[in-house]
């Protein structure tokens, strides 16, 4: 039996199971504790019966600062998935879709836009996922990560902006279907 609660400090010394994938970016301890007091609602893990961390999700809400107002890649109140992980023996069990309806029910609250996150581009079950759970392409950041995951001869790779637009955006006006052929610089991104 999985349970689902707000993440708590002292959650940190069990991230281990969910961090040890590759795949996953992992984070300095005061940057997870900078999002449990910012945003505590956005930041929700999942504990199996033994009350190991098996799953989290960690998240923000924010719009681009009113220097970019007018610029093609102002962002507007939206929320932005950081950091979601499930431990490899917790997935597909539908773990990670129940942590991401949580997130998006939170995001509905604060009466955000949509929800965005961005992948790895080699990351196929993780986008996968999304897909699932009606994200799309929205751009591709070029060069957005500073190391490759799987293939070692790369100094860099792509991110895919995906995004899920939220009950707010009732004309759609903040996602896009053809989004992979939308491609930004990491600098394009705030």
């Amino acid at each position: 039996m999985a349970t689902f609660r707000c993440f708590r400090p002292e959650d940190l010394n069990g991230f281990s199971k969910c961090n040890l994938d590759s795949l996953v970016e992992t984070y300095e301890l005061g940057f997870y504790l900078q999002y449990h007091a910012q945003w505590p609602s956005l930041f929700q893990v999942c504990e199996d019966s033994s009350g190991n961390i098996i799953a989290y999700i960690m998240g923000k809400v924010e719009s681009s600062p009113n220097t970019y107002k007018f610029s093609e890649h102002y962002l507007p109140w939206h929320a932005h998935i950081t950091a979601f992980t499930v431990a490899p023996e917790a997935r597909r069990l539908g773990i990670g879709k129940i942590l991401v309806s949580q997130f998006e029910n939170a995001a509905n609250q604060r009466n955000a836009w949509f929800v965005d996150l961005f992948v790895r581009r080699s990351n196929e079950a993780a986008i996968a996922f999304y897909e699932s759970a009606g994200y799309s392409v929205f751009r591709v950041v070029k060069d957005y990560y500073f190391d490759h995951a799987t293939d070692p001869t790369s100094d860099t790779e792509d991110a895919l902006d995906m995004r899920k637009a939220l009950t707010r955006d009732t004309d759609l006006q903040h996602v896009r279907k053809d989004g992979d052929r939308y491609e930004v610089t990491r600098e394009d991104v705030w």
